[in-house]
């Protein structure tokens, strides 16, 4: 039996790729001069079945968890900082809240699961979805992070949003979640057949010992659930956490409602990474926007042939790289409507 998110994705339309492409060549500039935004508006064309896509409805969803595996150590911050990062993007602070202000864009936040439940007065917030399936995963170094119940409530959860978005030209998924650098790094080395040294870094910015007990709690990790690791679903329940499974859910269900997704950095990938091998058609839905200063991010991106926008040495996470990468996205969608061809100018082209 097909689970709902094996079902297929919608197809993207060759036919207005070689349309917008066309387009391209009869532009006043030297053909191809345009470089990664000729591609992108093919991208774009191929997504919205129409040769001259648009860009105006951006939706901007931050799934936020914490992560039992802060009990070993493994974060800088404590977990109190989940719950309070959730006040701070509906107070319109964070970084995410900002870009996205700054972008016109439909900010929602998803509470997943935190130690700390959202204070009373936030909880009617219209930007906030008070899920709270848990009070975070469970320590992944000594048992599953998420029960079978829990990962199915969390892939609904994200199904159940996708739909609710209405029609889309893009979608960004950010996360928040003290200790999901711990999970995603996991969740690499896993997939990747990766030493757990090849894929941990500081996250938040622990120090030496920690980054040396992060290695050791992820290898134990490892050698617990090495039965699970062949299956990708399981390897998600093992190892993943609320906010992660949710964002995986979501990429699939819009490649299945035919809406792109512009991808952000480390835990993102991580989610991207999960969702492409659960459904192989996810990942013609998939823009990666930047690659990320967090370890092993640039193996993800290469395992997924992935080529990303920018190069900031960012990595703070909430979607905000995804979010800077936008206005590129916008100029290359801009110049393929606006400019002239060479006809409407007057310009002799080339021979």
């Amino acid at each position: 039996m097909t689970r709902w998110f094996e079902g297929k994705v919608k197809s993207i339309c060759q036919n207005s790729i070689e349309a917008a492409l066309e387009h391209q060549n009869t532009l006043t500039k030297p053909a191809g001069s345009l470089g990664r935004l000729e591609q992108l508006a093919g991208q774009f064309a191929g997504w919205q079945s129409q040769p001259h896509p648009t860009l105006n409805h951006l939706s901007v969803s931050v799934f936020a968890a914490d992560h039992g595996v802060c009990a070993q150590g493994v974060s800088a911050f404590p977990q109190s900082v989940t719950g309070q990062m959730i006040v701070n993007f509906l107070e319109g602070g964070a970084a995410i809240s900002v870009l996205s202000h700054g972008l016109g864009a439909d900010l929602r936040v998803l509470n997943m699961g935190t130690v700390d439940p959202v204070p009373q007065r936030y909880q009617s917030h219209e930007q906030l979805e008070n899920h709270q399936i848990a009070a975070g995963s469970a320590d992944f170094s000594q048992g599953f992070a998420m029960s079978e119940q829990q990962l199915t409530q969390c892939f609904s959860a994200a199904r159940d949003h996708v739909s609710g978005l209405g029609a889309r030209d893009l979608f960004i998924g950010g996360e928040m979640g003290i200790g999901n650098t711990s999970s995603a790094s996991a969740l690499y080395a896993a997939l990747l057949s990766l030493p757990a040294a090849d894929v941990v870094g500081r996250g938040s910015g622990i120090d030496d010992a920690g980054l040396k007990r992060k290695i050791q709690v992820i290898n134990t990790a490892l050698a617990l659930h090495k039965a699970s690791l062949n299956d990708p679903y399981q390897v998600l329940r093992a190892l993943g956490g609320l906010e992660i499974a949710a964002l995986v859910a979501s990429y699939i269900a819009c490649a299945q409602r035919g809406i792109p997704v512009l991808v952000d950095g480390f835990i993102c990938t991580a989610a991207a990474l999960l969702a492409v091998k659960l459904n192989a058609g996810v990942r013609h839905w998939l823009l990666f926007s930047h690659q990320s200063a967090e370890a092993a991010h640039s193996r993800a991106l290469a395992a997924l042939e992935a080529q990303p926008l920018l190069d900031l040495g960012m990595r703070l996470g909430e979607g905000s790289g995804a979010a800077v990468a936008v206005p590129l996205i916008q100029s290359a969608l801009s110049l393929h409507n606006r400019m002239a061809s060479f006809a409407q100018a007057g310009v002799s082209q080339g021979a």
